[in-house]
């Protein structure tokens, strides 16, 4: 029969003993709520805990005990983090990861066991599979992206008044100005509407403010930098802008990786050009109280990131 632990009764003889004893007992404030949150902990299980505490305490700081403590730690990490993260990583991809297999990786790893690779092979083989099956699965999500606006650009070229620069980059004069052209560390005031390539509405100037939007036009995406730094003030042009001058494989929330994008830019003014008369439009927002969002919304649809 398993005897029963046995119990010293605690005697506080001194203030010192006293503070000590509810210092402890101060730092275990929310410790339950934490237990069971992070490790799904509860009551029924507090005795299992608390052995194991003891014993680590006990062990005292011995090579022994510190390895004991830092397999469980470690093991805790693995599992809860490391897996996850590297699982989620091949989700829809060709390959998964069984977490099996992972555990018995990382234990020959820690023997040194090269049975089937050795270190540097492993991580050389698992970084070509990771490359690999991350456009493997780019392919299988966005891959409809591309095809669409590859179709969309090459049909939108063979329309009546549709310019093509080397870059790629499309558009169509919709008003011609005759102020100057910005240069690349300008700062430009704009309207603007940004669509995707099926008509979807992603933004606009006119949800943030009545004033027109203002950055540096080597700030924004390279279909907007190239497009604003040919554009005369008062000019308002529509913009078919391919994905790789666009933001190519990055997942910007409503633009999906991969997508081309069209915008209706309209060019009010260049920020402190004192050489021309400012365009109707600028002179407009110019009366109209303006909202602190518009600056901020514009860096968020068309910066480089």
């Amino acid at each position: 029969m398993k005897a029963t632990p046995v119990v010293v009764p605690v005697e506080l003889k001194t203030s010192s003993d006293s503070v000590s004893y509810a210092a402890g007992m101060t730092i275990t404030n929310g410790l339950m709520s934490f237990l069971k949150q992070q490790h799904g902990i509860d009551s029924t299980n507090i005795g299992t805990f608390l052995a194991s505490f003891e014993e680590v305490i006990k062990a005292g700081e011995s090579p022994e005990a510190k390895a004991r403590v830092a397999g469980v730690e470690i093991a805790s990490q693995v599992r809860g983090r490391m897996l996850a993260g590297i699982s989620g990583e091949f989700k829809d991809s060709p390959d998964s990861i069984e977490a099996d297999l992972f555990y018995r990786g990382f234990i020959d790893a820690m023997k040194q066991d090269t049975t089937h690779f050795r270190q540097a092979a492993a991580e050389s083989y698992f970084r070509e599979k990771s490359e690999a099956d991350k456009k493997a699965k780019e392919e299988k999500l966005y891959g409809p992206n591309r095809d669409a606006g590859i179709k969309f650009l090459k049909e939108n070229a063979q329309k009546e008044g549709v310019i093509t620069t080397p870059s790629g980059l499309q558009y169509k004069v919709l008003v011609k100005g005759e102020g100057q052209v910005p240069q690349l560390t300008d700062k430009v005031q704009v309207n603007y509407e940004g669509r995707l390539v099926d008509g979807t509405v992603f933004d606009a100037s006119k949800k943030h403010g009545d004033k027109p939007a203002e950055f540096r036009a080597d700030q924004v995406i390279k279909g907007w930098t190239e497009a604003l730094t040919m554009m005369p003030v008062g000019s308002k042009w529509q913009l078919y802008i391919p994905q790789e001058l666009a933001y190519g494989e990055r997942n910007m929330g409503n633009i999906k990786p991969y997508s081309a994008l069209v915008f209706d830019v309209e060019l009010v003014g260049i920020v402190g050009d004192k050489t021309a008369e400012p365009a109707p439009a600028a002179k407009t927002a110019a009366k109209t109280a303006a909202k602190p969002a518009a600056k901020k919304t514009v860096r968020k649809t068309a910066r480089k990131k």
